[in-house]
């Protein structure tokens, strides 16, 4: 299963280029460097501009934001171990980041294994940064006035969809697909664009809850959509066949 990656990466990039209009940088270069690492498309190059861009202007106040950067490009590299560093360095700069939470929160739920020593402690720690993100979402001032009231709710609608998301698959973790799926729904009713992957964990859920035909609505609901990623679609079709199988069996 694949994480809805580009939503979260656009979402950086709108807050952070909004903010960007406000004087928080001390210098053209520094300016300069920041919108350098928003423009590049490697992950790995992107986490190297990060380093040096820290490691230049220590007293940045784009620190957060660059390492949020830094974070979710090594999420969508796939290289979950440097994208919880980078994510929990930007926590630990600024303890109401809402996408660092929402990224530990989701390598955490995703990762964890049943037979893992230290399940229970990971699983209580991914459901709490799933909570906080939507606490500090909802406590959030809009950044910058260029940022519409629409855009600005549609971002608080998003992020809160990722935590409810992040909990779904803590409750599949822990095999209660009944809790995974009033999670996912509420993620996918709650978001201003109801994400495909989003749905397709959904589908699954409702799999494991032995609701098959639910399942097979989403699955439906999911292929008719236009310029379908060729993962998810392929996500969805092998759905759909577990759902017309559990179906048939069960008549």
């Amino acid at each position: 299963m694949i994480r809805k990656i580009l939503n979260c990466a656009v979402a950086l990039t709108l807050v952070a280029g909004f903010a960007m209009a406000q004087p928080k940088v001390k210098s053209k270069k520094e300016y300069d460097a920041f919108v350098a690492i928003q423009n590049e498309k490697d992950p790995d190059q992107l986490a190297k501009k990060v380093d040096e861009f820290l490691a230049k202007y220590a007293d940045t106040q784009l620190k957060t934001m660059a390492l949020d950067l830094a974070a979710d490009a090594m999420q969508r590299k796939g290289d979950s171990v440097r994208a919880v560093v980078y994510a929990q360095t930007a926590l630990d700069s600024d303890p109401k980041d809402y996408q660092a939470m929402l990224l530990i929160s989701g390598e955490l739920a995703r990762q964890t294994r049943e037979k893992d020593l230290d399940k229970e402690e990971k699983l209580a720690k991914s459901e709490k940064l799933a909570h906080d993100a939507m606490a500090a979402i909802e406590a959030a001032a809009k950044p910058n006035p260029q940022l519409s009231d629409e855009q600005w709710a549609n971002h608080k609608k998003d992020v809160t969809s990722q935590a409810h998301e992040d909990l779904g698959m803590a409750a599949l973790a822990r095999k209660k697909p009944d809790v995974a799926v009033a999670e996912f729904k509420l993620a996918v009713d709650g978001a201003a664009t109801p994400d495909p992957g989003t749905m397709v964990r959904l589908a699954a859920a409702y799999d494991q809850a032995g609701k098959p035909d639910d399942a097979l609505a989403m699955c439906n609901r999911i292929l008719a959509m236009p310029n379908l990623h060729p993962a998810i679609k392929k996500f969805a079709e092998n759905e759909k066949a577990r759902a017309e199988a559990a179906a048939k069996g069960g008549k």
